[in-house]
């Protein structure tokens, strides 16, 4: 399998079968194989303990893989030391030299390198640029912010123009806005050098607002690997569609299937009719089904949506741009609807009596959860 697909694509980090285990028992990283292109923005996403971070560290040389091969633009690198993989790193703690000065700290990896005194000053410039930190070369990293010191932790990774850069939760000790703040400066910093970044975090709204692709991690697998918007409107599996972005979720047995359709009974004896995504669509199967807040509708006019049921407002949230509704459906008095914030949207109470509908194609029958 070594080297696998990487002929002709433009394939640029490569993991082939890779396992790792820490005590030759259980493996933290199961049979892995990713391909991350050259340029590519990559986010590896799962919660503490799924495997995303082990899978980093073998990348960048700290940890060694047991079983597999790891391939950096088309050469293995299993036994090549982290200083010798030209790889850029940054980690949530910074990692800077408090006692050198902010350009001294980006100059180090150029020194290593042997850079001489004029080409370093000007990528050290360069980069301080870049970041916003033009002024603050001389300035120590106890003399910046949180967020300043990031940007200096972001720009050493860039200033010796590594081809791949490794980002471990580099904004897990930041506030909310200044870490939403930096998410967009790193996307808009990759996208002008296009260099190849893959980014480890649990945050999954981070991952959504930076990545061209997102793997998402649960016990050492990758359970499913996509673009923001497929991973959000089509998980595969009933941990995605938990893991990313608020859902509802209801659990079933199937009833009758078709290849586009599947009717499913609740155990309060409703039928809910459902898109089949991740089940063989036998009578009697155990399912999850997957629903979006935001395609729920509240009192729909339309007589056509197939899925309707009477409920009623548990809860009222004013969340700004949109009204967050908590009702009792089914048996399930912690179903949510996002019902968008406009002239239009109905005035709902505690106890009101509702009617709420989903068309077939926005609800996803998944596998059984565990």
């Amino acid at each position: 399998m070594s080297g696998s697909g990487s002929g002709a694509s433009n394939t640029f980090v490569e993991f082939a079968n890779v396992q790792k285990s820490y005590d030759g028992e259980t493996l933290v990283v199961k049979n892995l194989n990713l391909q991350i292109q050259r340029g590519e923005f990559l986010t590896m996403l799962g919660p503490s303990g799924s495997g995303k971070t082990t899978t980093l560290m073998m990348l960048a040389g700290f940890e060694t893989a047991t079983h597999g091969e790891i391939l950096l633009d088309g050469k293995p690198i299993n036994h090549v030391p982290p200083h010798k993989r030209g790889i850029g790193m940054v980690f949530q703690n910074y990692a800077l030299f408090p006692h050198m000065t902010v350009a001294e700290n980006l100059a180090f990896p150029l020194e290593v390198r042997g850079m001489g005194q004029a080409e370093r000053e000007e990528k050290v410039q360069r980069v301080l640029d870049m970041v916003e930190l033009g002024a603050f070369g001389a300035r120590m990293p106890a003399q910046l912010s949180g967020g300043q010191q990031q940007r200096v932790a972001v720009a050493r990774a860039l200033v010796f123009d590594p081809e791949l850069v490794l980002m471990d939760e580099p904004l897990g000790a930041l506030d909310k806005n200044l870490r939403e703040q930096m998410q967009y400066e790193i996307k808009h910093i990759h996208e002008s050098l296009g260099v190849t970044v893959v980014y480890v975090t649990h945050d999954q709204s981070e991952a959504l607002t930076m990545s061209d692709r997102i793997a998402v991690f649960n016990d050492g697998v990758i359970q499913q690997l996509a673009s923001p918007e497929v991973l959000y409107e089509k998980p595969e599996n009933a941990f995605c569609a938990a893991f990313i972005g608020e859902n509802n979720k209801l659990n079933g047995t199937v009833t009758s299937a078709t290849k586009t359709s599947v009717k499913v009974k609740l155990p309060t004896g409703e039928t809910v009719t459902a898109l089949p995504v991740n089940i063989s669509g036998k009578k009697g199967e155990a399912t999850t089904l997957s629903l979006r807040p935001e395609r729920v509708f509240v009192n729909p006019r339309s007589k056509s949506i197939p899925n309707m049921f009477q409920g009623t407002v548990q809860e009222v949230i004013y969340l700004g741009d949109h009204i967050r509704t908590r009702i009792n459906i089914a048996g399930h008095d912690d179903f949510i609807v996002k019902i968008p914030n406009s002239s239009a949207h109905p005035a709902l109470n505690p106890g009101t009596s509702v009617k709420v509908g989903w068309s077939a194609e926005d609800c996803r029958a998944l596998d059984a959860p565990a």
